[in-house]
């Protein structure tokens, strides 16, 4: 516990990264071109209600630049700062194993051969690992340093369906299930503020989360963005949006249960400014995540504190 006083009350990402590769060391944000079963037909339209029209990839490269060039134009602003950094390739936008192998090997092998790219982290749906796919991603696991992020949101089926995930919580847990066999990093994605969803709610998709084989978890709070099918709704019928105290004590309610060797990923997220509805306190995302550490140092408490063994 003494050492993680000395840096943050959760296990951090950086702070893993640190650990495992000895100095600083960047996600850059690439989007392969690729679409999602709930985008182009085969499960629904538009993808979840609250999706933005770059499937959650708007800080990744250039749209339609290669690979390469994706990777330069981010990581020459990261160089000013950390000339000697190392780097994962994140593969953000839409779903990333949502093509064929040759596609898929095509698109991260270019990723991979970039200077001082050490790992992979790829965002998909747990509906979407065919069996070829996880031999591949087998392979990468063998190989390099891999995150699969795997998208859940809500364990209720209720919320799931509202929202238009075109899946279940079961999808989910086979999804996870395939991927730890094969020994493959997951991380979960959580939306915390779903419309419908009482605390209650919120809290057992993090008592849930704490039980499963997760090496990390993304904590989102829910954005309503211009141009999705929440902010249609929303401006159409406003509903009631997390306050930064009601979020940071969701957060913090949930850091403490779960176990302390699970990686923080992230605690709070980025809404494109100019398409931002709410909640507009998310916009100074460094006063959340101080607020964050504020109420764990209030408390004195830590992540893991309340941890089930």
């Amino acid at each position: 516990m003494e050492s993680m006083m000395q840096k943050k009350r959760y296990y951090t990402f950086n702070e893993h990264l640190r650990e495992r590769f000895g100095g600083k060391t960047f996600k850059v944000s690439l989007d392969a071109g690729f679409t999602c079963p709930n985008r182009d037909g085969t499960l629904g339209r538009g993808g979840c209600v609250y999706c933005s029209t770059r499937g959650s990839g708007d800080f990744a490269g250039g749209q339609g630049l290669s690979i390469h060039d994706q990777f330069v134009e981010v990581t020459e602003r990261m160089k000013k700062k950390w000339p000697n950094a190392n780097y994962i390739a994140y593969f953000q936008a839409y779903t990333n194993t949502y093509a064929s192998v040759e596609r898929l090997r095509e698109v991260y092998e270019e990723a991979l051969a970039e200077e001082n790219v050490v790992g992979l982290s790829i965002s998909t749906r747990p509906d979407c690992l065919p069996e070829a796919v996880l031999d591949y991603l087998e392979e990468l696991n063998q190989r390099t340093y891999l995150w699969v992020e795997l998208g859940l949101q809500s364990i209720h089926d209720r919320t799931m369906e509202s929202i238009g995930r075109g899946h279940d919580y079961a999808q989910f847990l086979k999804g996870l299930d395939q991927l730890r066999a094969r020994r493959i990093r997951v991380c979960a994605h959580v939306i915390l503020g779903l419309p419908g969803e009482t605390k209650a709610e919120m809290m057992a998709t993090a008592q849930a989360v704490a039980k499963l084989p997760l090496q990390g978890i993304k904590l989102h709070l829910l954005h309503v963005l211009k141009g999705t099918t929440l902010g249609v709704n929303y401006q159409r019928e406003p509903f009631a949006l997390l306050t930064r105290e009601d979020y940071v004590t969701l957060v913090v309610d949930s850091l403490e249960i779960l176990p302390p060797e699970m990686v923080i990923h992230r605690l709070t997220g980025d809404g494109p400014p100019e398409e931002l509805i709410g909640p507009l306190w998310s916009r100074k995302k460094w006063e959340v995540l101080n607020a964050i550490d504020a109420e764990l140092e209030r408390r004195d408490t830590w992540q893991g504190k309340k941890a089930k063994k």
